[in-house]
């Protein structure tokens, strides 16, 4: 395959001729969009629609993606996108829309983020969301940003904020960029906050924990309810993270557990495609004393049009340009409205039932982190294959020649050699069948042949590479100067 770049290819000269003809009649941008924000020199390479095409078809069959293969990610969630969610969000009144438009242009746009808004405050229980998180993480900071200023404007200077030993590690990073001393909780014999070590830990200090439930274990906190009470009794808030709410649809809510802030990742839960950090959405909802501290601006409504409010009391402030990735809230708006409420609920059933099937099938091969009911996601300890010289990232790489990527390796910390074996709800028992054949068969290979496993994978395009040195001194090969 040829190895060059997109910008190294192509001559001065070429260009291709397919162009879209739009639905509507074509407006010049500089009627509704001002001159000094446009841009006409763009560095784009010349090449042929072919050169363009075959270039793209290439680099795609060397990907590993969700549309190819089972992803069985635990805790980030790599369900099917849906491929109506693409074609809706690729209408021309949508993608023709800039965000420099006046307000009266947008009136489409912007009921549709208020509907979208409705819909998750009654899924939810919460009050009011933004949607200007452009990730999870991104939705994290400002949850506990407004928790900080919710704190502040009330003169209670609180200074740390308390994060299980199986959280997410974007929580203690979230807790410690805003300023926060982090205070780690421990886990009991069950996998859950150890409640005695939690009233032990809380007090007047303390401005929130943050949970994920079911945590990242995939096990329920059965105790929440006696957290929150903890908690609220010393003032402080709890933060929920939105990342394993997928089993959670129709069932319960935050509110109902006491949560005061949460987030969602629209990648995880509504099919939206995964934002790698950027490109996504982490929609962040609050009760209603927090509604004052939300970013500016929200989506509102008066006399039958939508406008964007800025006028909010004790707003954190802008976090982002504009209003959030649109496209990817049209997205997340179109899978709603085509599951409804009894299909949201058959989501959570499916999940949980996917789960549990793989649990059941394996816990005789591999080790379970702990021996419950397990909600959305299983983990399994690689430590009687640990003991015969296969790690659990040999296993991983292994299951890379079965067409299979590896679920999450080594997470949660608190379980030694852990595989964390999400399936979702998308994913067809034949699926899951084959999975879980492959992981037998894998464990019988270790017993036969161990060196296999060590120097797997055989037949991806990119064997073994050094991961730290690929992290740390990446290979940016392609520089544009002007």
């Amino acid at each position: 395959m040829d190895k060059k770049l997109i910008f190294e290819k192509g001559s001065e000269g070429r260009k291709n001729s397919y162009v879209k003809k739009p639905s509507f009649d074509i407006v010049e941008p500089n009627q509704i969009i001002p001159e000094k924000f446009l841009r006409q020199d763009l560095p784009l390479p010349s090449l042929g629609e072919f050169e363009v095409v075959r270039h793209y078809t290439n680099l795609a069959n060397l990907n590993f993606s969700l549309d190819a293969n089972f992803y069985p990610l635990g805790s980030c969630t790599m369900k099917y996108n849906p491929k109506v969610n693409e074609e809706l969000a690729s209408l021309d009144g949508f993608i023709k829309l800039h965000p420099y438009q006046r307000e009266d242009t947008i009136q489409g746009a912007l009921e549709l983020i208020y509907s979208l808004e409705d819909i998750l405050c009654e899924i939810t229980g919460m009050k009011k969301f933004t949607f200007q998180a452009s990730s999870g993480a991104q939705g994290e900071f400002i949850g506990m940003a407004i928790i900080k200023k919710y704190h502040d404007s009330k003169g209670s200077r609180r200074s740390k904020v308390i994060v299980p030993d199986s959280s997410h590690g974007t929580n203690p990073a979230t807790a410690a960029l805003c300023g926060y001393d982090v205070v780690v909780v421990d886990s009991n014999d069950k996998g859950l906050v150890d409640l005695d070590k939690l009233a032990k830990l809380v007090d007047d200090d303390t401005a929130a924990i943050m949970l994920t439930n079911p945590n990242t274990l995939g096990l329920f906190e059965e105790n929440i309810c006696q957290i929150s009470e903890l908690i609220h009794k010393k003032g402080g808030l709890l933060y929920y993270d939105g990342a394993n709410f997928n089993p959670l649809l129709g069932i319960t809510n935050p509110v109902l557990m006491g949560f005061d802030v949460m987030h969602l990742n629209f990648h995880k839960t509504f099919s939206t495609p995964h934002g790698c950090g950027g490109p996504g959405a982490g929609a962040v909802g609050v009760v209603p004393e927090l509604v004052d501290f939300l970013p500016i601006p929200v989506v509102a409504k008066k006399n039958n049009k939508f406008y964007f409010d800025y006028k909010i009391k004790h707003t954190i402030g802008r976090v982002r340009s504009f209003y959030g990735n649109f496209s990817v809230l049209i997205k997340a708006y179109v899978y709603l409205l085509m599951l409804g409420k009894e299909g949201l609920l058959r989501v959570a059933q499916n999940s949980v039932i996917n789960a549990n099937y793989i649990k059941e099938k394996l816990k005789g091969h591999y080790s379970l982190a702990y021996n419950s009911r397990c909600m959305h996601e299983v983990v399994f300890s690689c430590d009687k294959q640990k003991e015969k010289g296969v790690s659990a990232l040999d296993i991983s790489k292994r299951l890379l020649d079965y067409k299979i990527h590896p679920p999450t390796m080594y997470f949660p910390l608190i379980v030694k050699e852990a595989l964390m074996v999400e399936p979702t709800e998308t994913e067809s028992k034949d699926t899951l069948d084959y999975f879980i054949k492959v992981m037998i068969e894998i464990d019988k290979e270790i017993n036969q042949n161990p060196d296999k496993l060590k120097n797997s994978p055989h037949t991806m395009p990119v064997k073994r590479v050094n991961e730290v040195a690929a992290a740390r001194f990446p290979n940016l090969k392609y520089t544009y100067e002007k």
